[in-house]
């Protein structure tokens, strides 16, 4: 073996671990997802409880609401969709760095 193969063994090890690493991590990615929609859901309901005395938020195709109240639903909804995915996701890397030595690509 030369100087020139000893040194790509490691990087080749490296880039095999990283590859593992990232097939290992799609379904915690996807398990940690649906716990966020889950969490999400629940938060969404509880904020919208707060702003407003009712349990349900309007639907888009209900009668009963004005386009106002309709699209701050919809906006304030995904507002906290996005954020609770956002803490959830980036709290399932760092857990998987955590447990891996390896930040998912």
């Amino acid at each position: 073996m030369n100087a020139r193969d000893e040194r790509s063994e490691p990087r080749s090890q490296e880039r095999e671990g990283n590859t593992m690493a990232r097939v290992l991590y799609k379904p915690l990615s996807l398990a940690v997802g649906v716990a966020g929609g889950v969490l999400a859901s629940i938060v969404f309901k509880q904020v919208w409880k707060r702003i407003t005395g009712e349990n349900e938020a309007p639907n888009a195709t209900s009668e009963d609401y004005t386009w106002a109240e309709v699209l701050t639903a919809a906006a304030l909804q995904g507002a906290v969709f996005a954020v609770v995915k956002a803490a959830v996701d980036r709290s399932g890397a760092a857990g998987f760095r955590k447990l891996t030595g390896t930040w998912p690509d």
